[in-house]
């Protein structure tokens, strides 16, 4: 009930993930957080730690290593099991099988060795002791009640009981070492409930989360679905937008050349304005300066004509002064500059057509990119949602196709029974334990009796011995002392065989249990046992996937089951279904992805709507390149400005001859020439300064010149500027109206794959969560190292402590016999001594 309720469960899993598959190039596209998979913590610390017994454990498994240094015979035992000697009585007479037979003596020789010291100690101590009781009542073997008298005897007495103490420690430290052992399996005993509830608990803990976790993932497509919903109900800005852009590498700087052309024609219509002032006013004030100037240089000239100038000393000044009279007349003559009124009419009727606001609607018409997608795309959305929905749809009736809660609370059903019967048997467990216990303590207490004889007898020996006393005359407490160590022989005698037959059992049992099982479990050598193809079944090359699919050549192995569940991972990666559950045809990212560029393949945006330049617009930039700023003579104009507006610098004129009047006489003359000079004076400053100005600073603070050199360099590239506006207009328009399709395909190609990428983050989130977060499997291998725990390390580490302990006791009860028994002769009361005459002494 448990494989087939897991079996559905497993079926579920693989029914909402999705196999390999072969998704497009994904786009950058945002990434979907689903959330945690619920799930519980699991309680079990399948982990045991023996503490200060795990010292004997080390020395118990270091002595089994002398013994059995083989490595764990995987061939041997795997050659066994298929040849199955043993079957059949003639089997054995066959080459193959006693090869095999003697392979597996020798791998046991250290047991066998062990076993049959053993078996002849058993049997042989009990004949011995019967022979060695006969042979001294018989007053031989050290039973004749007289000792001889040595030199050496206090010496021999010494090292007798120096040794027969070494040998009680031995033992003590034995007998302690096994009753700690069967104290420390009683205990261990008895938190195995505690391990096999906890472990109970996991398991339903696994039945019932499992259910949710399945709602979960299913729950999760919604996310996926709300997130291409929204995409879809912003195709308009997502794909419009792309498109938009695309296209926008040319058309907008199209558009924008064509906007510049509209500041170059404010930008003429300045320049040509401030032209047109600045050459009107110069104009003016040329005629009024060149009258002023007429009439200074006949005044001056007038006043040069004076008798006073007709001196010898002034004379000289006169002549002077009257020689720089040519200087005073204009130099630039801005009357003869041609008219360019003309041009700049021509230029104000162009810009009655607002080139801008044509320009701008190019703008506006092309921005409207992503609202004729939006509208043109409606039936391609409404198609892709109803799609969703029965996708939505599908998993959830794929989902409860299979009755996954019910099978979960089955096998919760079935937890609980098992606990209910297992509960059942503690009792008897407690009670075998109980028994065992008291079996192992009194076999302790029969070693404890013989070292409590060993200690009463060196005690009463050692206090009750004197050393002036003959062996005849030895005192009652020395005699007991003796008489104690002879019991302890006798006992020995008498129960070493029992424990020797106890040790030697426990121990073969014990010794290969953990050779083969513990030891082998620890370095993983029993799985890939197990694991040997058509070993556990000759049919099935694989058993475990045999035995739950009924298809033994899955690649599953139960260490590789093991092994995903010690590390949490989920079981349907653990027991690898997506070689059994294939619902790539349900749920695949490369089948969503085609049924999406199918219903984006009836994608269509006719874009031929977009007008990026009106008629107008074009007819105007015709008109510009007409207005005849390129006829100008623009040489004529500069010439004329870098001119200055007088030959000579009147004030300095004026300074000059200011200068010079003063070498004169005071007089009237003198007063003349500076009347002059201050009307000079006068001149620059009410028209040569204006006329200065008006050719350094016009409109917007730019040079006259400045004007007249943007006029020149406007009328040179106008042509040319124009036809490439107007070109790059056409193109763009022709690739809106016969190229954009390829834009649109190329764009609609990779919002499908985004679209397409929230199915794929889902399917890959689903496949990462089946394999790690839902129905994670570590209970299952918490009862497998749980197993490992109660019957290796609380029951065969604890039994095999107990045979190391009980066998040491026994092995040093014959060296403990012997002791006793030559030692006893020196505390017990003879019958007989040796005497020594003083007659025959002197005389020898």
């Amino acid at each position: 009930m448990v494989t087939k309720a897991g079996l559905l469960a497993l079926l579920l899993w693989g029914s909402v993930s999705g196999g390999p598959h072969a998704a497009p190039q994904r786009s950058h596209s945002p990434a979907l957080d689903f959330g945690f998979v619920p799930a519980g913590v699991y309680e079990t610390h399948a982990y045991f730690e023996p503490g200060a017994m795990g010292i004997l454990f080390h020395m118990v498994r270091a002595f089994l290593y002398v013994v059995q240094p083989n490595p764990f015979p995987r061939d041997l035992i795997t050659k066994l099991a298929k040849e199955n000697i043993g079957a059949k009585q003639a089997q054995y007479q066959k080459p193959e099988n006693v090869v095999l037979a003697l392979q597996a003596i020798y791998y046991e020789m250290g047991f066998v060795v062990c076993a049959v010291l053993g078996v002849f100690f058993v049997l042989l101590v009990p004949l011995v002791g019967l022979c060695f009781c006969m042979c001294r009542c018989c007053d031989n073997c050290g039973g004749e009640m007289h000792q001889r008298q040595r030199k050496n005897a206090e010496c021999q007495r010494g090292f007798l009981a120096t040794m027969l103490v070494a040998t009680s420690l031995i033992i003590t430290a034995g007998v302690l070492c096994a009753s700690a052992a069967n104290q420390n399996l009683s205990n261990q005993l008895k938190h195995t409930r505690r391990l096999v509830n906890s472990n109970m608990r996991d398991l339903k803990m696994f039945a019932n989360d499992t259910p949710a976790q399945i709602d979960y993932l299913t729950a999760q497509y919604v996310m996926a679905k709300n997130r291409v919903l929204s995409d879809l109900d912003n195709i308009g800005p997502l794909l419009g937008s792309k498109i938009h852009e695309q296209l926008g590498k040319e058309v907008l700087p199209a558009l924008d050349a064509a906007l510049s052309m509209a500041g170059a024609m404010r930008e003429t219509k300045e320049a040509l304005e401030n032209v047109s002032t600045a050459l009107e006013t110069l104009q003016d004030g040329t005629d009024r300066l060149q009258a002023d100037l007429v009439g200074v240089r006949s005044s001056l000239s007038n006043t040069l004509s004076d008798p006073a100038c007709s001196n010898g000393a002034v004379s000289y000044t006169c002549s002077a002064i009257r020689s720089t009279l040519g200087q005073l007349s204009i130099s630039a003559n801005f009357s003869g500059l041609p008219d360019i009124s003309e041009q700049l009419a021509n230029v104000d009727s162009v810009l009655k057509v607002d080139l801008s606001n044509i320009v701008q609607k190019g703008y506006s018409s092309f921005n409207d990119t992503p609202a004729m997608v939006r509208e043109q795309t409606r039936t391609v959305v409404s198609g892709l949602k109803g799609m969703l929905d029965g996708i939505g749809a599908n998993i959830t009736s794929f989902s409860r196709m299979f009755p996954i809660h019910a099978s979960m609370a089955n096998f919760t059903i079935f937890l609980t029974e098992n606990q209910m019967k297992i509960e059942v048997f503690y009792p008897q467990i407690d009670q075998m334990d109980f028994y065992r216990w008291i079996g192992c303590i009194a076999l302790c207490c029969l070693v404890v009796l013989i070292l409590t004889f060993n200690c009463l007898g060196l005690l009463c020996g050692h206090c009750g011995y004197d050393k002036h006393a003959s062996p005849t005359t030895r005192g009652c407490l020395s005699n007991t002392g003796g008489n104690l160590l002879m019991a302890g022989a006798g006992f020995s005698f008498i129960f070493s065989w029992v424990l020797m037959a106890v040790v030697t059992a426990t121990f073969v049992v014990g010794g290969n249990v953990e050779k083969l099982v513990c030891e082998p479990f620890e370095n993983r050598q029993l799985f890939k046992l197990i694991d040997t193809p058509y070993l556990v079944n000759p049919g099935l090359k694989n058993f475990l996937p045999g035995m739950l699919f009924q298809n033994p050549q899955i690649d599953l192995t139960l260490e590789s089951f093991y092994r995903s569940c010690k590390d949490n991972k989920g079981l349907y990666a653990a027991l690898k279904l997506d070689n059994i559950f294939n619902v790539n045809k349900f749920l695949n990212s490369s089948v969503y992805t085609k049924d999406v560029a199918r219903v984006f393949e009836d994608v269509k945006v006719d874009l031929k709507g977009i007008v990026l330049l009106e008629r107008a617009g074009r007819e105007n930039l015709i008109d510009f390149s007409n207005t005849g700023i390129s006829e100008i003579n623009y040489a004529a104009f500069l010439a004329e400005v870098n001119k200055g507006v007088t030959v000579v610098d009147l004030l300095a004129f004026a300074n000059e001859l200011e200068a010079r009047a003063d070498q004169l006489p005071r007089g009237a003359l003198e007063n003349a020439l500076k009347g002059h000079a201050s009307s000079i004076r006068q001149i620059h400053a009410q028209q040569v300064v204006p006329m200065e100005q008006a050719m350094k600073f016009v409109r917007a603070r730019s040079t006259l010149s400045q004007s007249i050199r943007l006029l020149q360099r406007t009328a040179a590239e106008l042509p040319d500027k124009i036809d490439n506006v107007l070109s790059a207009i056409d193109a763009a328009e022709y690739l809106i109206t016969h190229n954009a399709s390829h834009v649109v395909k190329q764009e609609t190609s990779k919002y499908m794959q985004n679209i397409a990428s929230y199915f794929t983050q889902y399917i890959d989130w689903v496949k990462m969560s089946l394999s790690t977060d839902v129905a994670a499997c570590k209970p299952f291998s918490n009862i497998v190292d749980t197993a490992d725990i109660v019957a290796c390390s609380f029951i065969v580490d604890s039994m095999n402590t107990f045979w190391f302990g009980l066998g040491c006791c026994t092995v040093f009860l014959i060296p403990n016999i012997i002791l006793s028994v030559r030692l006893a002769k020196f505390y017990r009361r003879m019958d007989t001594e040796d005497v020594y005459d003083d007659t025959v002494e002197g005389w020898n």
